[in-house]
């Protein structure tokens, strides 16, 4: 979605040298360099009906075109996508293709959100902390137990992401070896007080 249409066709079936401005020579685009593989297609909700019209091909005839181009390449690929939409409700509010769904849905995967499992979080934090030790040098190695209790009270509303996004701010701030309440980001921190708050009424309510 950060790209534009013309970049992103760009980037996955490629160009022709003069097809578009800035294109000074030809590119090979990702479908053609995972053919034999698999690609990876984030966000698809996100792509204009006219990539999905073309991402529809690639899957029912096998064969891609470069943009500005109209020789057909085949291609033999294993599409993988993902989305945090319903895509269903968007192909009744006619902003997906129904056929491109049922192309791609031929073996579909729920991910519950991370406040619906909850016991993950354990193993996601600590797969970041190494993640991040390893690209930082920093020797942080867990967290205060005052730490663990916001990110464990949080409701993640950002899911994974947010929780990925969460442990690398407290890395840039952190600099002790365990990381604490006050390294974490200021909404974890406002939401825990905002609980704080709500239980101690609750608690003195007559």
């Amino acid at each position: 979605s950060a790209l534009s249409e013309t970049l992103l066709e760009s980037e996955l079936f490629g160009h022709v040298k003069g097809s578009f401005t800035g294109a000074y020579k030809d590119k090979e685009g990702r479908f053609e360099a995972a053919s034999g593989g698999s690609i990876f297609l984030d966000e698809i909700a996100e792509i204009s009906p006219m990539l999905q019209l073309k991402l529809l091909r690639v899957i029912q005839e096998r064969v891609i075109e470069r943009v500005g181009d109209n020789k057909p390449v085949k291609v033999d690929i294993r599409i993988i996508t993902a989305t945090n939409k319903d895509l269903r409700e968007l192909v009744k509010k006619g902003m997906f293709r129904e056929d491109l769904f049922y192309r791609l849905n031929v073996f579909s995967i729920l991910t519950p959100a991370l406040r619906e499992r909850m016991n993950d979080l354990p193993l996601l934090v600590e797969h970041f902390i190494r993640s991040f030790g390893k690209a930082t040098g920093k020797p942080v190695k867990g967290l205060t137990e005052a730490a663990w209790r916001i990110l464990m009270d949080y409701d993640w509303p950002g899911n994974v992401r947010e929780l990925e996004n969460a442990i690398e701010h407290a890395f840039v701030v952190c600099n002790k070896r365990m990381i604490d309440e006050g390294d974490l980001p200021r909404e974890l921190r406002i939401a825990a007080l905002r609980d704080d708050l709500c239980s101690g009424l609750r608690a003195s309510s007559p």
